[in-house]
């Protein structure tokens, strides 16, 4: 296997994804595909192709990582996550240098975890999620796939996440809730008892707002 990648999408998530990136100096081959970009190349990256045409680089990239963000709303990574995996790629997982991951966590595939975040002894973590900069994920803490943990947002011990859903920035989760699949939970909220699936909801304590 090379150590060529593909980033897919640009924008903000784009630019801090490529910073741990190079804060790893694992890939000596970054190219980028986006449907919307004429340049040549972004933020020094060389522009390879679109979506089209990920079935024919996969001759030159044997990995991709997805750089579209999402904030509750993670259709894109999904479908993206689909044409990755149905062309045989290499979907690795992109550490920050400055990250912190116990050797007792498991990290499925294509997770993002960023500049100085942590996740500790025993926690899963699905495929596609993003653990942002600065985010705590306790130990034993259980987030499905496509979880959202934004900049400064604190997991505590035994935290439960599902599928899809997306907890704001600086918002805390008290040991031993469950937060169910498909919910935003908003900025700096404290999440003190479970919230249930399809939920919109924030303050302090946390409440639900209204039904997605």
């Amino acid at each position: 296997m090379n150590c060529n990648i593909l980033l897919l999408g640009c924008g903000g998530h784009f630019r801090s994804v490529l910073d741990s990136i190079k804060s790893t100096g694992k890939y000596n081959k970054i190219g980028l595909v986006d449907n919307s970009i004429v340049e040549k190349s972004y933020f020094g990256i060389e522009v390879v192709g679109t979506d089209d045409d990920l079935g024919s680089l996969k001759s030159e990239y044997d990995n991709a990582f997805i750089t579209v963000g999402s904030v509750g709303d993670i259709s894109v990574r999904e479908k993206l996550f689909g044409i990755l995996k149905k062309n045989g790629y290499n979907i690795p997982n992109i550490i920050d240098a400055t990250a912190v991951v116990s050797g007792s966590a498991f990290l499925g595939c294509g997770v993002y975890v960023g500049k100085k975040a942590v996740i500790n002894a025993g926690s899963v973590i699905g495929d596609c999620s993003i653990i942002n900069s600065g985010a705590i994920i306790e130990h034993d803490c259980a987030l499905a796939e496509f979880v959202h943990a934004s900049p400064g947002a604190i997991l505590c011990g035994d935290v439960k996440i599902g599928y899809g859903t997306h907890i704001g920035a600086g918002a805390a989760v008290k040991q031993g809730v469950t937060v169910g699949r498909n919910c935003i939970v908003g900025l700096s909220s404290a999440v003190l008892s479970d919230i249930e699936e399809d939920s919109v909801a924030y303050g302090n304590p946390c409440r639900i707002i209204r039904k997605r």
